[in-house]
């Protein structure tokens, strides 16, 4: 039975047939006519002239001609319409204690005031702003306030590395920063302020000005000059009467940069524009996620991150929900009932975030028990996305939650999924393993290394045709070569999603890692993805990686890293020899996976991406470099060592 049909029949099982084959055929056969009416949902001051121009920029823009404020549609035109009093930001923090909620009349207060005394700091429409904040209330109204006055915002992980923050402030040219004394992690304090004083030190541009909010649980000292105090400013500004308008910008004029690692050692700037990222992202809010307009909605992530920009900040409050703002980790605040908490305390419809959080709770507290503690019943889906949500983890989460659990796909360069499950077009039925299928405006297809599609099953490059749609990245910042080269080059007329995968008879998209993930073994294409599934699977496995490891005899062998649940008292020796059967039977000899490895925890960054480069660059004994988004540094020692007692990498 093909998908569609799988879909219809659906019906029978008591659930509404899906809408989607219908809404992405219209989208693929009419764009101008979708997009057209998708945007008829954002507030403009002049509509576009054209939706699509496909003379403009490096592939074409979306909504060329249109004046519109991103600000404006995700604060005031909820005032106006009747939303003054509903809460439009939860901020929700373990770790301080702290809980504040915030309406869209005490936003548009608070990012207007902002607004404004950027605006007496010569900041204006074009001039950047870099952000190196926490997770708190002010990061957001820093975003809204830059985008109020047409300023564009790039924000920073708090707590990067100062070499880091240096390259980034030397790339945007920010006029002004926006940071804060300090970040809160479970149990420490980091001081950013001095990281902010290195990174300037570095820095070749040296900005103007910079307000720090100073956070009661570490004061930071000022730099007399050039540094304000944010609380200070504030309260002269409200005394003062200070508020900024909106100012008009056009749809194709930048919104943000959001910088991406380079393989050149130059961070890529992710550019995103006004216009099409705000049709793309509020059309997201109903049909993908199924959430409604005044509804409570979650991204647990961060806002250094594109899933903060896109699912904390933009998408709830274009659609006129409650975001929460979370500043905690879903264990140790205080234990792995967190999530629930949160959930069962504020209301919350929907969930987002990433696959790892999931596998966190689901190694402290493998069956569940600290559910029970909470009332759920208004919580209706989980979506996972940030790497591959491996089936295991997927299939107790919803016997868990007894909700739909959906995993779907994209990057930093797309600002939305590129492929998922639009629970509000109907639910399609769900394979373990696959993000179901690509949303309306994507043409994905797979090719081999000279861009021929591949049928189905096969694995190969996974590349989007273009136009890329609305709110995909129309450029790298001042960087246009860079990314023609980075993107389009490699296989023309197709953006390169650097993903290898396949689609399976029904069209469902199967990511299986990043194309450099696919080792090579005596010849043999193999995924490490497919790998980790098998180890994913075994009963007292809580995570798991799978690398290739260089190989005299072989090219490259794979060998998997496991992180036991917690309880667990058998011998690890014994657990690691029946991975190695299991993947034996899952995927045969051909694998000569032979290498298995216990260890406590698996290193990661920030947003729980498991640094499986770096690990590899380990296990070959190549030079390598502390990741500038490692969570916790002493984790790689812990990994050399564990590959040294294995034999590996001497």
């Amino acid at each position: 039975m093909t998908t569609a049909a799988m879909a219809t029949s659906a019906k029978a099982g008591g659930r509404p047939a899906s809408r989607y084959y219908e809404v992405y055929e219209r989208a693929k056969t009419d764009p101008l006519g979708f997009w057209g009416d998708a945007a008829k949902e954002i507030d403009w001051y002049e509509p576009a002239k054209t939706v699509f121009d496909p003379d403009a920029g490096v592939y074409g823009r979306w909504f060329a001609g249109a004046l519109c404020n991103t600000c404006f549609n995700a604060i005031d035109r909820h005032v106006l319409g009747g939303r003054a009093a509903q809460p439009a930001l939860i901020y929700d923090s373990p770790v301080t204690g702290t809980k504040k909620t915030f309406t869209y009349s005490e936003m548009l207060s608070e990012v207007s005031t902002l607004a404004a005394i950027l605006r007496d700091f010569g900041v204006g429409k074009g001039d950047r702003v870099i952000l190196y904040m926490p997770m708190v209330p002010e990061a957001l109204f820093g975003m809204l306030a830059c985008a109020r006055i047409g300023a564009i915002h790039s924000v920073v992980f708090g707590g990067f590395a100062p070499k880091e923050l240096a390259t980034r402030i030397d790339d945007a040219t920010p006029k002004l920063v926006l940071s804060a004394s300090c970040g809160i992690e479970p149990g420490r304090v980091v001081a950013y302020k001095p990281m902010l004083d290195e990174a300037i030190n570095l820095a070749t541009t040296k900005p103007e000005t910079c307000i720090i909010l100073q956070r009661p649980q570490l004061a930071a000292d000022l730099t007399a000059g050039r540094d304000h105090d944010w609380a200070a400013l504030r309260t002269a500004a409200q005394e003062a009467g200070k508020s900024a308008d909106c100012v008009p910008v056009l749809a194709t004029d930048p919104l943000y940069i959001l910088y991406t690692s380079g393989t050149t050692g130059k961070p890529k700037g992710v550019v995103r524009d006004n216009g099409g990222h705000m049709v793309a992202l509020k059309w997201t809010m109903k049909n993908l996620y199924g959430v409604d307009p005044g509804e409570v909605y979650w991204s647990a992530s961060d806002v250094g991150w594109v899933v903060g920009h896109s699912y904390i900040v933009y998408a709830p409050l274009f659609h006129g929900c409650t975001t929460i703002l979370y500043e905690g980790k879903p264990v140790g605040t205080p234990d792995a009932g967190a999530f629930w908490r949160v959930i069962a305390e504020h209301g919350c419809v929907t969930m987002f975030t990433a696959p790892t959080a999931f596998r966190a709770i689901k190694k402290e507290d493998p069956a569940g028990k600290l559910l029970g503690q909470y009332d759920l019943s208004k919580y209706r889906a989980l979506f996972l996305a940030g790497e591959r949500a491996d089936p295991d983890t997927i299939a107790w989460a919803e016997n868990l939650l007894k909700v739909p659990v959906i995993d779907h796909w994209w990057q930093t360069e797309t600002a939305w999924a590129i492929a998922g499950n639009p629970l509000g077009l109907g639910e399609l039925p769900v394979k373990h393993g696959s993000p179901t299928v690509a949303m309306p405006g994507y043409d994905v297809r797979i090719v081999d290394e000279g861009c021929h599609e591949l049928e189905a099953n096969k694995m190969g490059s996974i590349v989007i045709k273009l136009p890329l749609p609305p709110a995909n990245l129309p450029t790298l910042w001042q960087q246009d070569d860079r990314f023609r080269e980075a993107y389009l080059t490699e296989f023309p007329g197709y953006y390169k999603s650097g993903d290898a995968g396949f689609h399976d008879e029904d069209g469902y998209l199967f990511i299986m890692g990043r194309t450099d993930d696919i080792i090579n073994v005596a010849g043999h294409r193999l995924s490490t993805g497919g790998m980790e599934e098998v180890l994913a699977s075994h009963a007292d496995v809580a995570e798991c990686a799978v690398i290739g490891v260089r190989d005299d005899l072989k090219g490259e062998v794979p060998c998997g890293f496991i992180v036991l649940k917690s309880g667990v008292s058998r011998s690890p020796v014994e657990i690691e020899s029946e991975i190695v059967g299991l993947v034996r039977e899952k995927i045969g000899p051909v694998a000569a996976f032979k290498i298995a490895i216990t260890v406590s925890r698996l290193p990661k960054t920030r947003s729980g991406k498991i640094l499986r480069g770096t690990m590899k660059k380990i296990a070959d004994s190549d030079p390598w470099t502390m990741p500038a988004t490692i969570d916790d540094p002493a984790i790689l020692d812990e990994i050399g060592s564990a590959l040294k007692q294995h034999g590996v990498g001497q």
